[in-house]
């Protein structure tokens, strides 16, 4: 009996000693954004300093395509820890993403921050993927005439490519894709889902089968290779 006693005291004191923030964390892990939001807002109104609190808020508005609000977030904790490659990165992505949804004007007028963003983020860690395909992306993007170049965007895949064999070849095929190259990016999207055999892998070779080589053929056996 004395053990049980315990043993519900035990229990007692763990649920007591569960914090927003650990509330918090489980649902934004479950996803459930809009219940960890509140949780996450108290706890950083008593602790400004709790950054994982902020990232998970950054990422939410990011979710909910809250531009500023997720610029804000990053804002801070870029300048708090400058060194920090992923908040670099984040910070540039929603900068990104806003430029995406102003005027073209106004846009103008992000992309040097955008890139920058970027290039300090591919400077601080040499092995982060993501801020390597946000810039394959970008230079793909930009026109040339403010900055856009299919080298510069090579280079970055170059990268990629000793990184992961699996996102360099994904990087390369969705160069040529842009360009209309489909069948060198057939070549590179089928290299990259002999390696991958994922779902992001699958996708990318038939959406380019499907859609741009208009190979239904193809594109069916691919699918039903997948789905064995």
């Amino acid at each position: 009996m004395k053990s049980l006693t315990i043993f519900f005291i035990l229990i007692t004191f763990n649920m007591m000693a569960e914090t927003d923030f650990d509330k918090a964390e489980k649902l934004y892990k479950a996803e459930k954004y809009e219940q960890a939001k509140p949780l996450l807002e108290t706890v950083i109104k008593e602790n400004p300093n709790h950054y994982k609190a902020i990232e998970y808020l950054g990422d939410i508005a990011g979710h909910q395509k809250q531009w500023d609000a997720s610029i804000t977030y990053y804002t801070k904790l870029k300048n708090q820890f400058p060194k920090n490659a992923n908040y670099w990165y984040k910070y540039g992505g929603s900068m990104g993403m806003k430029a995406k949804s102003v005027n073209k004007f106004k846009a103008l007028g992000m992309i040097d921050d955008i890139e920058g963003s970027f290039l300090k983020a591919a400077e601080l860690d040499k092995k982060h993927i993501e801020t390597r395909w946000a810039l394959v992306m970008l230079y793909i993007e930009l026109p040339g005439i403010i900055g856009g170049s299919e080298k510069k965007a090579l280079k970055y895949s170059d990268e990629l490519m000793n990184l992961s064999k699996v996102d360099g070849h994904l990087s390369k095929g969705y160069i040529d894709e842009y360009f209309s190259r489909y069948k060198k990016a057939e070549v590179n999207y089928l290299k990259a889902h002999e390696i991958g055999n994922s779902k992001t892998t699958f996708q990318k070779l038939y959406n380019l089968y499907l859609n741009k080589l208009k190979d239904k053929a193809k594109a069916t056996k691919l699918k039903e290779q997948f789905e064995k």
